[in-house]
C-alpha cells in the first residue's frame, strides 16, 4: 500500500490513533477529539480525510481486508487461503475485535460479508467463466453470512482456536453443492 502521500500518511496516523484508543475504549465511545489529539492533527484535517470515525474505521478495515484477501489469494486452495486469512486477522485481532463489536450503521460485519461474497463470486466466475446460478448464489450468500458470524465470534472471543482448525471447520460447514463445486474446480483442498 502506498503510504508516501501526505494525505495517506495522515490517514494511517489516524488509523494508528484509532487502534491505540480501541485497546481501552469501545469504538462507540471514542471521539474525534481523542484521535486528533493522539496523533497531533486538527479536527479540520480529520474531517478533510473522513466523514466520521466510522468512515476512518471502514477505510482501515478495507486496507486490512484487502491484505487479508491478498493472503487468501496466495493460497493454493480455499482451505489454505482461509488459514492465511485467519492468521492475518489474528495478527490484527485488536482492531478486528473492536471493529466487529461496533453496532454502528456502517456495520463492519455487513461490510465484511459483502467483500467475502464478492470474493467467492469472482473466484467462481474466474474458474467457470460465468457468475453462480440462482441456487449456488443463494447457498453462497447463506454460507458467507454464517462464516462472517463465526469469524466475528472467533475474533471477539480471543482467537483461541488455531487458524488451521477454524479453516478446516469453515470448509466442512460449506453447503454440499458449494463444496462439490469447489471440488470440481479443484480449489477446495
Amino acid at each position: 500500500m502506498d503510504t508516501t502521500t501526505k494525505g495517506t500518511r495522515t490517514k494511517y496516523r489516524l488509523a494508528e490513533a484509532m487502534k491505540e484508543c480501541m485497546k481501552t475504549t469501545p469504538v462507540d465511545n471514542i471521539t474525534v477529539t481523542q484521535l486528533t489529539e493522539l496523533c497531533g492533527v486538527t479536527r479540520q484535517t480529520f474531517y478533510r480525510n473522513f466523514i466520521d470515525k466510522y468512515d476512518l474505521i471502514n477505510w482501515y478495515f478495507d486496507i486490512l481486508l484487502h491484505k487479508s484477501f491478498e493472503h487468501m489469494g496466495r493460497g493454493k486452495n480455499i482451505y489454505e487461503s482461509l488459514v492465511k486469512k485467519f492468521s492475518y486477522i489474528r495478527e490484527e485481532r485488536v482492531f478486528f475485535s473492536a471493529g466487529f463489536k461496533s453496532a454502528d450503521r456502517n456495520n463492519l460485519k455487513d461490510h465484511d460479508f459483502r467483500l467475502i461474497l464478492a470474493f467467492y463470486e469472482d473466484l467462481i466466475r474466474q474458474k467457470t467463466g460465468k457468475m453462480p446460478d440462482e441456487e449456488i448464489g443463494f447457498l453462497l450468500e447463506m454460507y458467507c453470512q454464517s462464516s462472517v458470524y463465526m469469524t466475528v465470534k472467533w475474533v471477539t472471543e480471543g482467537t483461541k482456536m488455531p487458524p488451521e482448525r477454524l479453516a478446516e471447520l469453515m470448509v466442512k460447514a460449506m453447503p454440499e453443492k458449494i463444496s462439490e463445486l469447489f471440488e470440481q474446480l479443484e480449489i477446495l483442498y
